[in-house]
């Protein structure tokens, strides 16, 4: 493990995952446990975990919004204050929409960042969309 990964803190892999040949669980440090750290506070709800009720950004509630500047703003705001006050190891640069695919129904959010300790720049592209019933295993 680098110098620069254990500043940045080591944590379980998500979804959690377990090595036979270790017999343990599979760990993610440095940018890495960043970009999952971020993946898991944009997918959950607001009030899901009861013990940080205001932890997550509630981001599934607009899936049958429409993407208008209003709704985009709406939706930067609520990324940004979640990143604030639960995700302290970056700094949020900007966050960009991806529309390209908007005709599929998908439409990336793009989370700009910079990590505090080491002033180095990353990026997270959160794919924001539906799965249909149709792709189901």
């Amino acid at each position: 493990m680098k110098i620069e990964e254990s500043f940045l803190g080591t944590g379980w892999s998500f979804p959690p995952e377990f090595s036979s040949e270790n017999k343990s669980v599979k760990t993610v440090s440095g940018i890495e446990d960043i970009n999952q750290s971020l993946h898991i506070l944009l997918n959950t709800k607001l009030g899901e975990r009861v013990m940080l009720p205001n932890y997550g950004s509630s981001l599934s509630d607009f899936v049958f919004e429409g993407l208008n500047m209003s709704m985009r703003t709406y939706i930067t705001d609520r990324v940004r204050m979640a990143i604030l006050y639960h995700e302290r190891r970056i700094e949020l640069n900007k966050i960009d929409f991806d529309q390209t695919r908007i005709a599929q129904g998908e439409v990336h959010m793009i989370v700009h960042y910079t990590v505090r300790l080491t002033n180095s720049r990353g990026n997270m592209v959160y794919p924001f969309y539906i799965n249909e019933g149709t792709e189901l295993k």
